[in-house]
């Protein structure tokens, strides 16, 4: 049967779906436009099922503020030339827009929510999928509830962070410290906040690493005393290249590996624990003030003050209380 250009508009408002897939979806329908939206929303599931495991690098990141809620969402695709269709922004858009007014609880409920055009997020997304060609996926959602909250997103589109205070703080300082949490990527707010896995781990690399340097100089030192450079030796490749190349003599070689599997040995096992457990606990200092938001250095101030310190030269009541951050390069 004929599709007339009417019918085809009519669908592709329904849907946002492209001229020639509204028309051959009508075809296909014999003209019902259930049918025919049935149609192009199975294409979208098909696409999404032969493409799941593409990456989704590329995308929209978007925060909304109302009151002392906000919201971050993320609606991920796999090109920057999707990401910049205005159709791609719409849907983008509408979903942020949807998740500061409904406020749900997680991204699953935020999937089920209906839009403007009937269709909920996810058959939004599945349809939205259908028309490009790639994967669609509603990355991140993420939400704060608090006496005061603040917002940024990079210009890029690609990362963004929610921040939710005690208190109204000054907007510059609110900014800033969202951009400060959407830059420096903070594991969390404060030491007490890390959570005890994260600072496990880190302790335990602490050690391995403290013990490993300990290591190393006892068997360099052992190395410089022999004649040898320990440069030249720090690996079997390098012993074997430059035994080659006439810069060790194959007794030097034979010399070397000795000193290092007897002298490493020994150091291993005698290593001052006492000693360890205070490199150990510099370390985990050094990290936290690293990489935790009151410690680090505030990134809008000239001064090198901490993120702490800037927060209470303008209010000393303020306090953070959580972030959340979503980056698509991550």
């Amino acid at each position: 049967m004929a599709i007339s250009l009417a019918d085809i508009k009519k669908l592709r408002d329904m849907t946002s779906a492209g001229m020639m897939d509204c028309k051959n979806a009508l075809t296909e329908a014999e003209g019902d436009f259930k049918r025919a939206v049935e149609i192009l929303r199975e294409k979208g599931k098909s696409t999404l099922s032969k493409r799941g495991d593409n990456e989704t690098t590329q995308g929209a990141v978007l925060a909304r503020v109302a009151g002392g809620k906000a919201v971050l969402v993320c609606l991920g695709c796999e090109t920057d030339f999707v990401a910049a269709t205005p159709d791609f922004k719409t849907l983008a858009g509408a979903i942020a827009d949807k998740a500061i007014e409904v406020f749900p609880a997680d991204v699953e409920a935020l999937k089920q929510e209906k839009l403007a055009d009937g269709y909920t997020v996810e058959e939004d997304i599945t349809n939205q999928a259908g028309k490009t060609g790639e994967k669609h996926v509603l990355a991140f959602y993420g939400a704060l509830e608090a006496p005061f909250v603040s917002e940024y997103v990079h210009f890029n589109g690609k990362l963004g962070a929610i921040v939710a205070f005690n208190k109204e703080v000054p907007a510059a300082i609110a900014r800033g410290i969202a951009m400060q949490v959407a830059s420096m990527n903070p594991v969390a707010v404060d030491g007490a906040s890390v959570p005890a896995e994260v600072l496990e781990s880190e302790r335990t690399v602490a050690i391995q690493k403290t013990r490993d340097e300990q290591v190393q100089k006892a068997v360099d030192a052992a190395l410089k005393k022999a004649g040898i450079n320990p440069a030249h030796v720090d690996s079997e490749e390098h012993i074997e290249s430059n035994t080659a190349k006439g810069w060790l003599t194959p007794a030097q070689a034979a010399e070397a590996r000795e000193i290092i599997a007897k002298v490493g040995a020994e150091k291993a096992a005698s290593l001052p624990e006492k000693m360890i457990e205070g490199i150990v606990a510099g370390r985990l200092q050094k990290f936290l003030k690293e990489n935790t938001l009151m410690e680090q250095e505030y990134q809008m101030s000239e001064n090198k003050e901490s993120v702490k310190d800037a927060l209470a030269a303008v209010d000393k009541e303020a306090k953070v209380l959580c972030f959340k951050r979503f980056s698509l390069s991550d």
